[in-house]
């Protein structure tokens, strides 16, 4: 390929920089696999981002662009490896077992929970799962190509009837696009969700995990200090597990489990039932959650509710006190927000940015220093922090506790040991919330609880903040670095969790969200997160706000919540 320096281009060539340096022209609709450098740290490559969307080894470039190559290192690359291996375990189950019942269901630790049933029982034998792990292997090993395939709309409609795939007609119900994308392997196909490796050698690290009734197909992780994909430790998540399970129970008794359900539900008028019955659901839970604390109430002072961003804590929270005082509670407030430190002492995160997730952004020190004052019985100061100003200040409200007061203290660290050391275990009632949805696109592709959060955080900050989705896409990975750190692992220590997610809020959150990820443009490089939100929406049938009440948790990202002002 030859560099050309003319101002006019011949017709049939196009410019392309890379984005590791250098530039190329090369002839229109030539595909990525042709200008692949070299594979980087010994990593397949898996696609490519060009002009910041992800596209596919195959794709044939047809514009003047900037590419930049993929492999599992690169947090796209890393997407499409976790896609790709969960499309090829879908095959193997296939191709083992190909009466069974099998669905991808939903994150758990650092892989994915997945359902298997046979006709008669659930799980697998002994012997089944070690035939299906190496099933797997083999099928990498054979190297065999995952084609990308463009179809009609009839043609996939007619197979997918044929292979009875419900679940997948349900997605293509309303909607008719005049092509559908499709990709095979061998004789396995699936509708297109998303990029897929080129072939299945390219996905030789994976471990299945034994999980009653199903499995876990675990994934590998990069580590940098290595420069290589390692395996991490799995560790067992009980507490977390059941409440997924919990939840996806429910949607299997309201009839809701994939976003075909949703769809449904919302074109048949049913939008106001399943709103009734959610909420219902989340009244329940706070009740029963109530409850508890009313039970030990001559003993518990302290209620901690922690969660990471945007699982609803601040509505939860005021929600929960409701229910406390009809069990005869008093409680009152304290808000965690207003121990941050002044901001020229909030702790730096590797790139030298203000790490505001960090435990140490928390005046954890006068914060243990008035919990341990209040519960000897003594007065303190509450400070407020001025976010204006960055600076905390004493404007002199002042606090004691009366003997039957109990504290709700909410704040993303209140999981943390460190945050009530000094208050006795028998005196506090832990609480986790988060948005865990049980909804899945369809059998083998799940959907990200983490996406809910974030589509949640889009809205409100634009709402409450004035932010962009820009500007929220580029905090975001700083927000869930710190909840990897300094929420997740607490978790196991909450004597309750919350799910706060409700099965109807995609459909209510699409029309706030939507017109926000269509102002991050190509040449952003957040661009191809926010069209992999946008296709995703487009799937689901936008539903109005009217019927979701004000007291939802809903209401605290889109507005006129009757706990928050604004």
């Amino acid at each position: 390929m030859t560099m050309n320096h003319s101002n006019e281009q011949e017709p049939d060539l196009i410019h392309v920089k890379l984005k590791s340096g250098g530039e190329l022209e090369t002839a229109r609709l030539t595909q990525v696999c042709e200008i692949l450098p070299p594979e980087q740290d010994g990593l397949p490559w898996l696609g490519a981002l060009i002009n910041n969307d992800v596209c596919s080894y195959s794709y044939p470039i047809d514009m003047n662009c900037t590419v930049e190559f993929l492999n599992a290192s690169h947090r796209h690359g890393a997407r499409i490896y976790r896609r790709s291996l969960t499309f090829l375990l879908a095959k193997a189950v296939q191709d083992l077992f190909p009466d069974a019942f099998f669905a991808v269901e939903h994150s758990l630790g650092t892989g994915y929970y997945c359902r298997f049933e046979h006709t008669d029982r659930s799980g697998l034998s002994k012997q089944e799962f070690d035939a299906l792990e190496a099933h797997l292997q083999k099928l990498v090993e054979s190297n065999i190509p995952i084609q990308r395939k463009n179809v009609s709309f009839e043609e996939a409609y007619r197979a997918l009837e044929r292979e009875n795939q419900n679940d997948k007609l349900n997605l293509l119900r309303y909607r008719n696009p005049p092509r559908i994308t499709m990709w095979c392997c061998e004789d396995f196909s699936d509708v297109g969700q998303g990029v897929l490796a080129p072939y299945t050698r390219c996905l030789d690290s994976f471990t299945l995990i034994d999980h009653d009734p199903g499995f876990v197909l675990q994934f590998p992780a990069w580590n940098e200090e290595i420069r290589a994909m390692e395996m991490p430790e799995y560790e067992r998540q009980p507490h977390l597990f059941e409440i997924f399970q919990e939840h996806k129970k429910w949607g299997e008794i309201i009839g809701i489990r994939t976003v075909g359900d949703l769809n449904e539900a919302i074109a048949s008028h049913k939008l106001g039932d399943l709103v009734k019955t959610s909420e219902a659901l989340h009244e329940k839970k706070l009740s029963l959650i109530a409850d508890q604390i009313a039970e030990r109430k001559e003993k518990i002072r302290w209620v901690f509710i922690a969660g990471p961003s945007s699982a609803g804590k601040t509505t939860f929270s005021r929600r929960l006190a409701v229910h406390m005082r009809v069990n005869g509670l008093r409680p009152v407030t304290i808000e965690c927000d207003n121990y941050f430190v002044n901001r020229e002492n909030t702790p730096l995160d590797d790139e030298g940015k203000p790490d505001f997730e960090h435990i140490d952004a928390i005046d954890h020190d006068l914060f243990n220093d008035h919990l341990e004052k209040l519960h000897r019985g003594e007065e303190i100061e509450l400070p407020v922090f001025n976010f204006q100003t960055g600076c905390r200040e004493f404007p002199g409200e002042t606090l004691r506790l009366k003997e039957d007061q109990v504290v709700i203290i909410e704040g993303i660290h209140c999981l943390d040991p460190m945050m009530s050391r000094g208050i006795p275990r028998e005196h506090a009632f832990y609480i986790y919330i988060s948005a865990l949805t049980q909804l899945t696109l369809d059998k083998n592709n799940r959907l990200s609880t983490t996406d809910l959060r974030l589509i949640r955080r889009i809205i409100r900050d634009n709402r409450t903040r004035g932010h962009s989705a820009l500007r929220t896409f580029e905090l975001w990975p700083s927000v869930r670095r710190g909840e990897k750190r300094w929420i997740f692992p607490f978790q196991r220590l909450a004597d309750v969790t919350f799910n706060s997610s409700l099965d109807y809020e995609f459909s209510v959150l699409k029309p706030f969200v939507s017109p926000l990820l269509a102002e991050i443009k190509p040449f952003h490089d957040e661009y191809a997160e926010a069209r992999r939100l946008i296709d995703f929406l487009e799937m689901i049938i936008t539903a109005p706000a009217g019927p979701v009440p004000l007291s939802s948790i809903v209401r605290e990202f889109i507005g006129e919540s009757s706990y928050h002002s604004g």
